[in-house]
């Protein structure tokens, strides 16, 4: 089913910006000898929803993945409650490529503190030689909003 006519592009922004307000962490998706893993991960967006970040360690399986191949996706949906419809559920699932945020980076400051203004429990982390910011650089995105789907994919434009 395709987005309906009566929402208009900044209702889908504001829907969008609401899920990820309301949901702190998604699933990456990384590639394991070619096949899709998943490991669930907190995350920020950037101002213009073209890039996600996430701060993960290097010891972990995802950033190994990421390493070798930065085809990423990030999965996030709301929680599944009884009496809902599960295929109802308000969902995004976005594709891009990662990059390796260097600490000298312009925006990794900006980009660190409003991390840790969502996830002050990690501020430690970042002490750790082994953690390090993550962009996910986001090129499709697919909205679900109960049963109005947005594709944003270039595919489908």
């Amino acid at each position: 089913m395709a987005m309906s006519a009566a929402l208009s592009n900044e209702e889908v922004q504001a829907a969008w910006a609401n899920l990820a307000e309301e949901v702190r962490t998604g699933v990456l998706l990384t590639l394991r000898n070619g096949r899709p893993f998943g490991s669930h991960v907190p995350y920020v967006f950037g101002e213009q929803w073209t890039r996600a970040y996430i701060h993960v360690s290097r010891l972990a399986l995802h950033t190994d993945h990421l390493l070798r191949d930065p085809r990423v996706g990030l999965f996030v949906s709301e929680p599944d409650r009884p009496g809902k419809n599960p295929l109802a559920l308000r969902r995004m699932n976005l594709q891009g490529e990662a990059a390796l945020l260097n600490v000298g980076a312009p925006d990794y400051a900006e980009v660190k503190e409003q991390y840790l203004a969502r996830f002050p429990q990690s501020a430690m982390m970042f002490g750790f030689a082994d953690f390090a910011l993550w962009e996910l650089r986001l090129q499709d995105a697919h909205l679900v909003l109960a049963h109005i789907i947005h594709d944003s994919s270039s595919r489908n434009r």
